[in-house]
């Protein structure tokens, strides 16, 4: 179950009446070395694989085989690398614009042996070389925060839908903006332990730079109809527009989520439990509830 710190911000943003200005990241934050370096080391040490788990479990409904996914702000393609590991028979395209986290991004993918996966430098709000309707998949998972305003925000939501099949998946997940500094706070320094000075500092910029509930439902109008809103409970911590699921995940996908499952320690699966509940409270249910089986 989550903590008595955790639900006590909860609770107290939710009850907030005020609301901090959302602050744009103050540099193209992933452009630096030292803030790409960060990132990719809190991936490598575990702290960050329960949500990437989660995410990709979460892609992977909407991920058919054999589609054409298309990433927006893949970064250093950690989390990519995961959702193509699950999804070997589909095509992967990650764009992102910060070049350090590409070159990372390659590392870690010929690191990983991993075929299905390509990398372009790109902007988001644009798209630019993707053709109408090339992409059976977009997803975009913790990126849209770097996006410097609303304006920015819109032109990708058109973009996507200018790229994106009639039909097809989509599932975006980013934070949030809550109303409190102190909770902010909270969340950005309650792994600082486990995490170096320069990715908490970064953490706590991507809360001030998250883009508000009401500003995530405007700019979704720019999709239509297709895809839904959710939030985490109480708060929206993070938030995500999820097209409709496939039927099922293939036995092989449920297999392999199992067995990631497993791999984790007991906290690193409380952690993935209680991102799951906060979703499911929310109105997102999972796609699948993985089991630590041998």
């Amino acid at each position: 179950m989550p903590g008595v710190a955790l639900l006590y911000h909860l609770v107290r943003d939710g009850l907030a009446r005020q609301r901090v200005p959302r602050i744009p990241e103050p540099t193209p934050e992933m452009n630096h070395a030292d803030s790409a370096t960060a990132f990719c080391d809190a991936g490598a040490t575990g702290m960050l694989a329960p949500t990437y788990l989660y995410h990709a479990i979460q892609a992977s409904t909407v991920i058919p085989p054999g589609a054409q996914v298309i990433d927006l702000g893949c970064g250093p393609a950690t989390q990519l690398a995961l959702i193509a590991r699950l999804n070997p028979h589909a095509r992967f395209l990650g764009i992102d614009a910060a070049p350090t986290m590409l070159d990372l991004g390659r590392d870690h993918l010929r690191h990983e042996g991993l075929h299905n996966v390509e990398l372009i430098h790109g902007d988001m709000t644009r798209a630019d070389g993707i053709a109408p309707t090339a992409a059976d998949v977009v997803i975009s998972t913790m990126a849209l925060h770097h996006l410097p305003d609303t304006a920015a925000l819109a032109a990708t939501l058109r973009t996507i839908r200018r790229i994106l099949k009639p039909g097809g998946g989509l599932y975006l997940v980013d934070f949030g903006r809550l109303k409190r500094a102190q909770t902010m706070h909270f969340f950005a320094h309650q792994h600082a332990a486990a995490q170096s000075e320069r990715f908490t500092l970064d953490y706590l910029h991507s809360l001030h730079a998250a883009f508000s509930l009401q500003e995530w439902r405007t700019a979704a109008g720019e999709l239509g109809p297709f895809a839904t809103l959710h939030h985490t409970f109480l708060v929206p911590f993070l938030v995500a527009l999820l097209s409709p699921r496939q039927p099922r995940l293939a036995p092989a996908v449920i297999a392999a989520i199992n067995a990631h499952y497993a791999s984790f320690s007991r906290e690193q699966r409380r952690e993935f439990d209680d991102l799951a509940r906060f979703f499911a409270h929310g109105g997102l249910k999972p796609g699948m509830k993985p089991r630590a089986i041998a």
